[in-house]
């Protein structure tokens, strides 16, 4: 499935849900962001069509998101139904990691091929600050399920927020250093009116792992779906990645598009349109409006410029 700029897309991220147990404030920066009602949101039977389309238009990838996927309730055979798909080679889940300590097993079973956990400080006051309600150690027990698991691959991301200390990211470091589990520091992007403020650059991150832990080496090969470069350090079980959206970004290999928890299909995380595909099913009309939608995928992303269309919406609406 290829845009008018010969781009492959053979990856949808899939929002189930707009519940999180977390606040943090770049993904839900205004407290009074209201979730959707149930009789708004995809029904199980309409995610599974909105992916067997995809499936047979070229989507192999599927990353489950949300909010919270975890609190979705049938997030189990979900899993087990979208894996049987002809076409879908992978699909994996994107979470805060307080669920995965009761479900990694499960997910496990239900064949599920990958784990990100969203983990922004080690630091306990500095991750109540940024998730307003949570508890580090909730999350360290997610990790700790996820790395002492089956499941084939683990990673950490990690948004560059201003208070990220030069110890913070350390401590983050060394979960690479010393589990499976792979580390992604990505740059905070300019959602709705927010302001993209990252701490440190690619650049000064790697300096930093050069200075503490020895030499750097990119790693070539694939480590996941989306745009992460990764690096191999002497002595660490996993590796250190970058999402650098803003100051290197990667809008010519982009290779995905976003369906929100009330079906509206976004070709571009930075812009505001797309088609609401819980209509098209309705109308009978889904392949073709997902078509529609591709030819209008944009070339790149405008974050930080003033546009028409601009998305004004939180993450936690759109879907991470």
């Amino acid at each position: 499935m290829r845009d008018n700029f010969g781009r492959n897309i053979d990856y949808i991220r899939l929002s189930l849900t707009d519940l999180c147990q977390l606040r943090c404030g770049y993904c839900v920066p205004d407290e009074n962001v209201s979730c959707l009602k149930a009789h708004e949101q995809l029904t199980y039977d309409e995610i599974k069509e909105i992916v067997a389309v995809f499936s047979t238009l070229g989507v192999k990838k599927v990353k489950l998101t949300g909010g919270e996927p975890l609190l979705y309730p049938k997030i189990m055979s979900l899993i087990q139904d979208l894996k049987k798909l002809t076409g879908i080679e992978e699909v994996t889940l994107t979470t805060n990691g307080i669920k995965l300590p009761e479900t990694m097993a499960d997910l496990v079973k239900a064949g599920l091929d990958s784990v990100n956990i969203s983990l922004d400080t080690l630091n306990p006051v500095h991750y109540a600050e940024i998730t307003r309600v949570g508890r580090l150690e909730d999350a360290l027990k997610g990790v700790t399920a996820a790395v002492e698991s089956q499941i084939k691959k683990v990673k950490v991301n990690t948004v560059l927020l201003p208070s990220l200390t030069e110890a913070d990211l350390r401590s983050l470091v060394n979960l690479a250093k010393d589990t499976r589990a792979n580390v992604s520091f990505i740059e905070k992007m300019p959602m709705g009116n927010q302001v993209a403020t990252s701490a440190l650059s690619e650049a000064e991150i790697k300096h930093l792992l050069t200075q503490h832990y020895g030499e750097v080496t990119p790693f070539l090969q694939p480590l996941g779906n989306g745009p992460a470069r990764y690096y191999e350090v002497e002595g660490f079980k996993g590796k250190v990645g970058f999402i650098s959206a803003m100051s290197r970004h990667f809008c010519e290999t982009c290779n995905r598009m976003r369906v929100t928890s009330d079906g509206f299909l976004k070709t571009c995380l930075a812009f505001s349109h797309g088609v609401n595909l819980k209509q098209a099913i309705s109308d009978g009309c889904l392949e073709a409006k997902i078509l529609e939608a591709l030819q209008e995928k944009p070339k790149r992303h405008l974050f930080g410029q003033e546009v028409e269309n601009k998305e004004l919406k939180s993450m936690i609406q759109i879907g991470g």
